[in-house]
């Protein structure tokens, strides 16, 4: 899904679905929650886990684990104050890398980081227009779910399509 801006009319209904899936998983006795902050639905799923915490539920903690220093630097201006305005409200950050982007193994240590620090992971993921980047994230993600206990959660594009069909029949 191309989302080049907050103003998309998809990114309620992303959030409705992250927000249906991580409810439960916070029911269930979740209390940190990480992301790695990277432009799109982390920080979508973030604003969703700082409503959360204001509204319902006060305990959930947010950690913002990023692959390098300095991850918005060549974004576009409105870009970097939605992702400070988020990370202003975490209760943890860091770097995986202190150094600026050098190279794509700062995203590989970053999501092994991940892997090894949480005991699930929910991705946004459709199969015919992830890069292949996400593909392995997901793969890595299946495969310790069959090999162990970790939880592992995809919200995709009919989670979506539910999403919405859910909002216009209440409307209707």
């Amino acid at each position: 899904m191309q989302i080049f801006d907050q103003k998309n009319k998809a990114i309620p209904f992303i959030k409705k679905a992250f927000k249906s899936k991580i409810t439960s998983i916070i029911e269930e006795g979740a209390e940190w929650i990480i992301t790695p902050g990277q432009y799109g639905f982390d920080l979508w799923a973030s604003e969703v886990i700082i409503e959360l915490r204001e509204e319902q539920y006060p305990h959930i903690k947010l950690s913002m684990i990023t692959a390098f220093a300095n991850q918005e630097e060549n974004w576009k201006d409105e870009r970097k104050e939605y992702y400070n305005s988020i990370k202003e409200q975490v209760d943890f950050y860091a770097e995986v890398s202190k150094q600026p982007y050098v190279g794509p193994w700062q995203f590989q240590a970053r999501d092994q980081l991940l892997f090894h620090k949480t005991d699930g992971m929910v991705i946004f993921y459709d199969d015919e227009a992830a890069p292949s980047s996400m593909k392995f994230v997901k793969d890595r993600a299946v495969k310790l779910y069959n090999d162990s206990n970790y939880t592992f959660i995809t919200i995709t594009a009919d989670d979506i399509q539910n999403a919405m069909e859910v909002e216009y029949d209440y409307i209707e």
